[in-house]
C-alpha cells in the first residue's frame, strides 16, 4: 500500500513505501511532491510572512538555552501555529505521513513540529544535528522546498554528510515541491550560502523512546543505545 491511497484529497501524494525503504537503508529520502494549489499557498504565506517582517531571526537551542549565534545559522523562522488553512493542511499531510512511517516501520511516532525558514542572500546553517545522540525526542526531520526556478548558481543547498566519515552524500537544491526526510540524530546537515530569498518549511516527528524503532535498529543505521 502506497502513501496514495491513504492520504485525504487535496493533499499531496508519493510513494510510502520508497521513502522507508529509503531510511531503513540509507537513513535519508528525497522526493518530489507534484505542485498542487496547497504548495501554492504555503508558497504564499511563507513569502507574504517575509516581506511583512513577520519571521524571527533564528537561534541555537532549546527554552532556556536557546541563543543567536551568527556564526551558526542566519535564517529567519515562523513557528506553525495551525491558524492559516495552508499550515493546516501541511500538519494534515505530516500525520498522514506519520501514520505511514508508524505503520510500516513501527517508529511510534507521535507529535510533529514545523516552522517556515527563510534564508536571505547570504543566510547559511553551518553544519549540525537535529537532535543529539540518546536524546529520545526529535526521530525524523524533514524539509519542504518552497523555490520555484531555483538555480544551481543561487546557492542554498541542503548538505548531507555520512556522520562515520564527515563525506558528503548528497547535496539536495531546495527547489519547489522538493522534499527531504533524513534521521535527525544520525545525518549531520547543513545549509550552504545563500544567493537568493530562499523558503522552506522545516519540521520534526517526535517520539518520547527510540526504543519503539525496531525497524532501525540495524547495523546500516546504529541508533544510541536504550
Amino acid at each position: 500500500m502506497s502513501l496514495h491511497t491513504v492520504i485525504p484529497s487535496g493533499l499531496p501524494a508519493f510513494d510510502a513505501a520508497s521513502l522507508c525503504a529509503d531510511l531503513t537503508r540509507q537513513g535519508w529520502s528525497r522526493q518530489s511532491l507534484i505542485e498542487m494549489p496547497l504548495l501554492t499557498a504555503l508558497r504564499d504565506e511563507a513569502a507574504a510572512l517575509w516581506q511583512a517582517d513577520a519571521l524571527s531571526r533564528a537561534g541555537i537551542g532549546r527554552a532556556g538555552d536557546h541563543e543567536l549565534v551568527r556564526e551558526i545559522r542566519r535564517d529567519k523562522t515562523r513557528w506553525f501555529d495551525g491558524q492559516s488553512p495552508a499550515q493546516r493542511g501541511w500538519l494534515e499531510f505530516a500525520e498522514a505521513l506519520r501514520l505511514q512511517l508508524n505503520q510500516r516501520l513501527a517508529l511510534g511516532l507521535f507529535a510533529f513540529e514545523a516552522h517556515y525558514a527563510v534564508y536571505e542572500p547570504g543566510g547559511f546553517y553551518r553544519k549540525h544535528l537535529d537532535s543529539f545522540r540518546g536524546a529520545r525526542n526529535r526521530i525524523l526531520s524533514s524539509v519542504l522546498y518552497l523555490n520555484v526556478g531555483w538555480q544551481t548558481a543561487d546557492g542554498g543547498l541542503l548538505r548531507l554528510y555520512d556522520e562515520a566519515d564527515d563525506s558528503v552524500i548528497a547535496d539536495i537544491m531546495p527547489e519547489f515541491g522538493t522534499f527531504a526526510v533524513f534521521l535527525s540524530e544520525e545525518i549531520p546537515h547543513e545549509v550552504t550560502p545563500a544567493l537568493a530569498p530562499r523558503f522552506s518549511i522545516a519540521g520534526w516527528h517526535r517520539c518520547n523512546d527510540l526504543g519503539r524503532a525496531p525497524a532501525l535498529q540495524t547495523k546500516v543505521l546504529p541508533l544510541a543505545p536504550i
